[in-house]
């Protein structure tokens, strides 16, 4: 199509909706097939020669973009083309998937609905950037030639339509600086300064400024400084919140609120440029250009999660890396430490075992089966973190951010050589936990077994279960997929854990409970105080513990609703299924083959479950912490040397640093 077809088909009168049908399919044809920006800006060029060589046409053109401009309202655009339309991280998620799912209108004066049709895609953003300074004053004169005083009307109308913008933005930075949740988290110093209260005062100044004596003038340039320099006090202002949220617990509202501010006072700037540049035609197509971007980028889903969430992904990795510290053995005390720990872990595993096949007996439906099952791990798991013992499965998650928080200091000399040698104590310590916890879950079992088989005549399972568990848990089947679901399983419960204990801090729930009359009144002073920091120590444990528990029991409830048939695959429990079939069986079982592909399963679950539970949290942890791809591979190179060089350092504790005699590895920035 050339552009004397496209021309031939625009009709002033039209209704609403055919105007801006025409419209968008003329930002098509300048589009093209999106492979050529020269291309498109020769289609835009064409176009001004059809229209500014007939005069008819150019007549035409002039009464449809009165029409145009009449018509549609340019300051939700200027102002709001990418914004929330309410401060609310919800509110702008449930906006983003409405535009997801549902179709714009082209019916609309809202120019900030219709902008969305008119410039889709990036390549728009490619091309509008790429308009030469000839090319935009013909359009600028094409556009600014209408009325009887065509230049002082129009520019006059996007003059205002400019400072409406202003303060349109201004307002909301100013109504997000007074909020409450905002206001109290600032820094004292910009409290003291109160940046927020000058702002409408100085936008004001501004625009009485330009009304007496021009955008360009002496008195509108020094007032548009002052504003500047006021919005980048609101700013920094705004910035001091970080600050607490770091130290008192996130909340991706605020976050999100506060990138809010800070894109409204860019976009503040923005306006400014166009309203007192020395080449306006340059700083307005650099808005519109803007305005594309912002408006392909306020349609990702993914993305508001990602900015709005990152800051709560450090503080979880970094409140599970405090937890993670207790889980790493550094030397020969506290690796026989750990394996002590973890056979008291499994004891208490091989009495859950046990449990757990009672409630078969019972007969209860998937969910409420399911749930007790959830409710029995939940609770043995409380009781080990209670007593102090150890669950090897649940350590990687916490550990892995605890690892990737030495590496802050990555351009520190040695930096590099010491995070080696945590993840040498990492699976030093792994290594110990398993075989703590099965070293003494099988006996358990088989005693427990023992015991029932002495008291009752009949041990923990009958011979069918017993044959069933063998084949459940048979490396020949789908154990290895189980065990690496189990082991995402595990990694959502140490995110849980985070989350929790974050919204604890935030909500400052440890000192409501030490000081709130309600509390007082009913325990008492010291009784509150206790259960106050009772529960500030142990709120991780506890969320992490509970919530993996019901996990390992209800999720494969729910997944058999919907036909999945996934269970789940621990390795300590496994293993005390297993003995508890094995003890039903008698010895003859030892000669058949089903039982050593049971072991075999157990063998495999284990390694299966630490490494995808501290493959998840190592990627959120180095994701928290912005390691660059550069040192990532530095750290894979160094891991690789430290296995070649001393290999027995990821098995058996150190008599000294394995590290000492490895040659310092520089980091890169």
């Amino acid at each position: 199509m050339h552009a004397a077809t496209l021309i031939a088909r625009l009709d002033p009168e039209a209704p609403l909706a055919q105007r801006h049908l025409w419209f968008i399919d003329a930002m098509r044809w300048v589009r093209g097939d999106e492979k050529s920006v020269p291309a498109s800006v020769a289609r835009v060029r064409e176009f001004l020669d059809s229209v500014q060589s007939q005069p008819e046409l150019r007549l035409r053109w002039q009464r449809w973009w009165q029409h145009f401009v009449a018509t549609v309202d340019i300051t939700p655009l200027l102002a709001d083309h990418g914004f929330a339309p309410r401060t609310a991280f919800l509110s702008e998620f449930g906006n983003r998937l409405r535009k997801k799912v549902l179709p714009n209108t082209p019916e609309t004066t809202d120019l900030g609905e219709l902008f969305g049709l008119l410039l889709p895609t990036r390549f728009d953003v490619r091309w509008l950037k790429a308009l030469d300074s000839a090319t935009l004053l013909r359009l600028r004169d094409l556009l600014i030639g209408a009325g009887p005083e065509p230049h002082a009307k129009d520019a006059d109308f996007w003059q205002v339509a400019l400072m409406d913008a202003m303060i349109s933005c201004v307002s909301q930075v100013s109504a997000t600086g007074f909020a409450s949740e905002i206001r109290v988290r600032m820094s004292p110093e910009a409290q003291e300064q109160k940046p927020f209260h000058q702002l409408p005062s100085d936008l004001e100044a501004l625009r009485r400024a330009v009304r007496v004596h021009g955008a360009q003038s002496p008195e509108a340039l020094e007032a548009a400084t002052r504003l500047r320099n006021q919005l980048d006090a609101c700013r920094h202002a705004a910035y001091s919140v970080y600050s607490h949220l770091e130290e008192h617990g996130v909340s991706v509202g605020i976050v999100f609120r506060l990138r809010q501010l800070r894109e409204r006072v860019v976009r503040v700037k923005e306006l400014l440029d166009c309203l007192q540049s020395d080449q306006p035609e340059r700083a307005t197509v650099a808005l519109l250009a803007d305005l594309a971007q912002v408006g392909l980028d306020s349609r990702s889903i993914r993305s508001l999660i990602a900015a709005s969430s990152h800051l709560t992904a450090a503080k979880v990795a970094e409140r599970s890396a405090e937890s993670g510290e207790h889980y790493i053995t550094r030397n020969t005390a506290e690796y026989k430490d750990m394996l002590g720990k973890a056979a008291g872990g499994g004891a208490v595993l091989g009495i859950t075992t046990w449990v757990k096949f009672a409630l078969y007996g019972l007969g209860l439906s998937a969910f409420w089966g399911g749930f007790a099952a959830g409710f029995n791990y939940a609770a043995s798991f409380v009781i080990i973190m209670l007593l102090h013992l150890t669950v090897a499965t649940k350590q990687p998650a916490v550990t892995a951010p605890a690892m990737v928080a030495k590496l802050k200091e990555i351009k520190q000399p040695g930096a590099v050589r010491r995070f080696v040698d945590e993840v040498a104590n990492l699976f030093r310590s792994q290594v110990a936990a398993i075989v703590g916890n099965i070293g003494l879950v099988i006996p358990v079992v088989l005693l427990i077994s023992a015991l029932l088989q002495f008291g009752t005549g009949s041990a923990m399972l009958d011979e069918e279960k017993a044959r069933h568990t063998l084949h459940s848990i048979s490396l020949l089947g789908p154990t290895l997929l189980f065990a690496a679901f189990t082991g995402v399983l595990l990694f959502a419960s140490s995110i849980v854990a985070g989350w929790v204990e974050n919204w604890f801090v935030f909500h400052k729930l440890h000192s409501a409970m030490e000081h709130n009359p309600r509390f007082t009144n009913l325990l008492g002073r010291k009784r509150a105080a206790r259960w106050a920091n009772f529960t500030r120590t142990n709120i991780s444990g506890l969320a992490a513990n509970i919530s993996l528990g019901f996990m390992l029991g209800l999720t494969p409830a729910f997944l058999q609703f919907f036909g999945l048939g996934i269970d789940v695959r621990h390795v300590t429990l496994s293993a005390g299924q297993v003995a508890a079939a094995a003890s039903a069986l008698g010895l003859g079982v030892l000669r058949e083959p089903a039982f050593w592909w049971a072991v075999g399963g157990i063998v495999a679950i284990g390694p299966i479950n630490l490494a995808v539970s501290f493959y998840l949290a190592f990627r959120l942890a180095l994701q928290a912490q912005s390691i660059s791809e550069v040192n990532r591979q530095l750290i894979r190179t160094a891991i690789k040397r430290r296995i070649r060089v001393a290999p027995l350092s990821f098995l058996l504790p150190p008599r000294h640093n394995p590290g000492d005699d490895d040659a310092t590895a520089e980091p890169h920035g």
